[in-house]
């Protein structure tokens, strides 16, 4: 019987096997779903040595059950972090994060291209609690000049949404650990195949596990990565606010991470196909596309990551009335507004989500009324090509 796993150098290999044991419950090969809310003690002994903090067992759902963590040693493993927390969405994951780090009189600096409902959270509910947020571009220079005594936190994305801009990240790491700041970086939309951001010096790294890593636009799931002390606070007010991840979910989303990498490497594929196909068209005046040498931060994209993801951003050489008419005539991807799963979807920004703003707000945003992003899946691009194309010539 073999007791030792062997050395596990590729991606794809550790995240098929990492984060769980070579023998599970009966000799199952997958990983069983612990679907239980409660946990007993064999007698008053044991919960002596589980409070006192001589023994590591579950105890109630909303701590932990087995299926979540091992999920959660999976994503470690994969992000090079010591560890991770899951939670109900990415959202629950941001919020828990920053009430967690940040005490009343505190600052943070968030760059503008942030998710909006990220933005939202900083610039409406922190308020209340006395936390400052200062919104900057992703650009080093603006957010060094943010930073005050106060400031406590970074929090960046790269790339970012929907523009898919590239933070330069080893220089943030080395600003922030200078000024005595942790840096913090959403990477929701690179996922730890393209981009690891602890390994150039990220404190914490954040994903919406709904996205990429679970994979298949079918679950809700939030993590942090991390280590040290730093995620201690995170844990308990996790356990506190209750944004557990059930069972069921946890299972899902360690499905979604074993074939993580083979995912990726064709929404990269695809996604750079796509991008050339979309530049080279008349009808689209300018791709957002960081595997594009016109894209402005492609040097330093090319530097840090290995691959540019699915999601491709484009302005059409159109107004509203049609772009509207090009998003009902495109026929193979879902209108929905997510990313990141085998389904290709589409999206239009100024209406499904900034429809809130004016049109002078929307643009000051860079959300134009002709801005498109497609999430591409991992169909043939042969055939995505030719449902665009055919879209595009009704324009």
């Amino acid at each position: 019987m073999q007791t030792r796993r062997p050395t596990m150098q590729g991606f794809s290999t550790r995240a098929v096997h990492l984060g769980e044991e070579k023998k599970k419950f009966e000799n199952a090969v997958t990983v069983p779903i612990a679907q239980a809310a409660v946990f007993a003690f064999d007698d008053m002994a044991e919960v002596a040595e589980y409070t006192s903090g001589k023994k590591d067992r579950f105890e109630y759902g909303r701590y932990g059950t087995p299926t979540q963590r091992i999920a959660e040693q999976k994503i470690a493993a994969l992000e090079g972090a010591e560890t991770a927390l899951l939670f109900s969405t990415g959202m629950n994951a941001v919020t828990t994060m920053l009430l967690a780090l940040l005490s009343p009189g505190d600052h943070m600096v968030i760059t503008d291209d942030c998710y909006k409902r990220t933005r939202g959270f900083c610039a409406e509910t922190l308020p209340r609690l006395n936390i400052g947020s200062s919104f900057v571009p992703v650009n080093y220079d603006a957010i060094a000049a943010a930073i005050t005594e106060k400031t406590k936190l970074i929090l960046t994305e790269t790339p970012t949404n929907p523009h898919l801009l590239i933070a330069d990240l080893p220089r943030l790491a080395d600003l922030a650990r200078d000024r005595g700041v942790k840096l913090l970086v959403d990477s929701t939309l690179a996922t730890p195949c393209n981009l690891r951001p602890m390994e150039v010096g990220a404190d914490l790294v954040v994903h919406s596990g709904t996205k990429y890593l679970g994979g298949h636009n079918d679950i809700l799931s939030g993590v942090v990565a991390g280590g040290g002390k730093l995620m201690e606070p995170i844990l308990e007010a996790r356990s506190l606010f209750g944004g557990a991840i059930d069972p069921h979910t946890a299972y899902l989303l360690i499905r979604g991470l074993k074939t993580l990498a083979i995912r990726v490497d064709r929404h990269n594929s695809n996604g750079q196909i796509v991008a050339e196909f979309l530049e080279s068209h008349p009808r689209v005046r300018r791709v957002h596309y960081p595997g594009l040498a016109s894209h402005p931060d492609h040097a330093l994209a090319k530097r840090l990551m290995t691959g540019f993801g699915g999601v491709v951003t484009f302005e059409l050489d159109a107004g509203l009335e049609e772009t509207l008419k090009f998003m009902d005539a495109v026929q193979l991807p879902y209108r929905a507004p997510s990313l990141g799963g085998v389904e290709s979807l589409i999206y239009h920004p100024a209406t499904f989500t900034f429809y809130d703003l004016s049109p002078e707000e929307r643009a000051e945003l860079g959300i134009l009324d002709e801005l498109v992003r497609y999430s591409i899946g991992i169909e043939d691009p042969e055939d995505v090509i030719t449902d665009l194309d055919q879209a595009l010539q009704t324009l």
